[in-house]
């Protein structure tokens, strides 16, 4: 159990985030700056956000717990964003800078009119809300195995403290609340991995050595088979991701608009994008080093924990820590879901502003009322997570519902945006078309995880590995536009 020290400090970094968030809403003065900040914000930021948004308490707890039970097959999904952030850089930072709006579906609505922006906003706004439910949960879950904290208050403590400075500070707080997040966690990442190394007998070339005999560095098989989870498998996984994230993601589109100049937008792209490959590969020598600490001293841990991989790393922070420390990585493991909920809760406001509200019900609303709507949707959504957090308690695997979820809401966006931005002859009804044709293949790919989730069996299983249903989705939507673009030509655009 924690001790009180832990607690002072855990309790610290709550109030103190809260406080430090609530602080910016005096600067709220419109919704320009709920929304941008302002133009007030430094690239490095700007960069710490972006990347505070790619960690979440899933990468802290799930990546240590790869490389504890397996090998460094995930870490390949990180070696796919340096390409996907030089294609960011390259095309879709200065499309966005150019179109200067506040919503990433704007450019969709003048590509194919507004059915393509609704569509793709109400997907984004679904998949948020499982996202944040997710993150919730699954921060909740090892702190009730481990420490004995009720589930459902840790989710609605957590998620109400990040509405608070959400709702009220806008993305200023958010930015920097993330900026300060991503070193809290970092540096209680360091820090775990040195008690590790000090620790362990033979120190530091124990872990290396023992670790190459057991083959836990491997990056998986270089077979071309997209049937399992394979090194070309995860490589062009993480490429489509990753393009998701950076193209049509619009916590990470905000933040391009947000940046004082277009290098500015630049600079923290990359910067985001390259802090999170030493980040991750830090979480997987951390869960190497986890399995090398444990296999020379195998009465340190029960069997019922070091068979669950997951809340191995919990089981260190609160066992092997020393006081003080362990309370820092606690709060290290919350900085890293409560940055990514912010982030969500912020970017979903924007949305409902842009996209909806001044669509269907107010097109030139003041900046009171602007401003009023966007605490009132930070609030929404914000409890709307905590409820689906609270749903999630029982499920048999949330990891993989949030994975079923996400294939459903979002596959098949990047589809849609990639066919507008490179095909420029593809007709509105001929997009429509290809969507519809996508997310059937989607719906068809995940059939098997549905029924598994809704306690059936499966029929048969698919010919490709479930991560590949972004993959197929995305060129199902691009290759029948093509085909029809080519075929019919452009049309008229209804």
């Amino acid at each position: 159990m924690l001790e009180a020290l832990d607690l002072l400090i855990f309790g610290i970094y709550l109030a103190a985030v809260i406080g430090f968030g609530v602080s910016f809403s005096f600067r709220n003065r419109n919704s320009n700056d709920f929304t941008t900040g302002g133009g007030r914000l430094p690239s490095w930021a700007l960069g710490m956000s972006i990347f505070a948004t790619f960690v979440s308490s899933i990468s802290f707890l799930a990546l240590p717990g790869n490389a504890f039970g397996g090998n460094w097959n995930s870490f390949v999904f990180s070696l796919s964003i340096p390409l996907a952030a030089w294609i960011a850089v390259k095309f879709f930072v200065p499309h966005y800078r150019k179109l200067q709006s506040e919503s990433a579906y704007f450019y969709l609505e003048e590509r194919f009119g507004l059915w393509a922006r609704i569509y793709a906003s109400i997907f984004y706004l679904l998949t948020q809300l499982a996202r944040m439910g997710a993150i919730l949960y699954l921060l909740a879950l090892p702190m009730q195995a481990l420490f004995g904290w009720s589930i459902p208050l840790t989710i609605g403590v957590t998620g109400f403290s990040v509405i608070v400075y959400s709702m009220f500070g806008g993305l200023e707080a958010v930015v920097w609340t993330d900026a300060i997040q991503g070193l809290i966690f970092i540096s209680g990442a360091l820090a775990c991995l040195g008690v590790i190394f000090w620790s362990i007998p033979g120190g530091a070339s124990e872990v290396f050595s023992s670790a190459m005999e057991a083959n836990k560095f491997s990056l998986g098989s270089f077979d071309l088979n997209f049937s399992s989870s394979t090194f070309w498998m995860i490589l062009v996984y993480g490429l489509f991701i990753n393009l998701q994230n950076f193209g049509v993601d619009q916590s990470y589109v905000q933040r391009y608009v947000s940046a004082k100049t277009d290098q500015d937008a630049i600079k923290s792209t990359w910067l985001g994008a390259l802090l999170y490959v030493p980040v991750s590969l830090l979480f997987f020598l951390i869960g190497t080093a986890l399995w090398a600490f444990y296999q020379a001293q195998p009465a340190l841990i029960p069997a019922e924990i070091a068979s669950k991989a997951d809340q191995v790393f919990p089981y260190f922070i609160v066992n092997q820590l020393p006081a003080g420390l362990t309370g820092l990585l606690i709060a290290a493991i919350f900085a890293a879901g409560m940055s990514t909920v912010s982030t969500s809760i912020n970017s979903s406001a924007t949305l409902i502003l842009s996209d909806h509200y001044k669509k269907y019900i107010h097109p030139n609303p003041s900046e009171s009322t602007s401003l009023s709507v966007l605490r009132i949707a930070s609030l929404i959504m914000g409890l709307g997570s905590i409820l689906i957090g609270w749903a999630f308690n029982g499920v048999n695997s949330a990891l993989e519902t949030w994975w079923a979820l996400a294939s459903i809401f979002s596959g098949g966006v990047l589809g849609l945006f990639l066919l507008g931005f490179i095909l420029r002859k593809t007709s509105s009804r001929q997009a429509a078309f290809a969507v519809l044709a996508g997310v059937l293949v989607i719906g068809w790919m995940s059939l098997p995880a549905i029924l598994t989730l809704a306690g059936k069996e499966a029929s048969s299983e698919q010919p490709l590995h479930s991560n590949m249903t972004i993959v197929m989705g995305t060129l199902t939507i691009f290759i029948i536009g093509f085909v029809l673009s080519s075929v019919f030509g452009r049309g008229n655009r209804s």
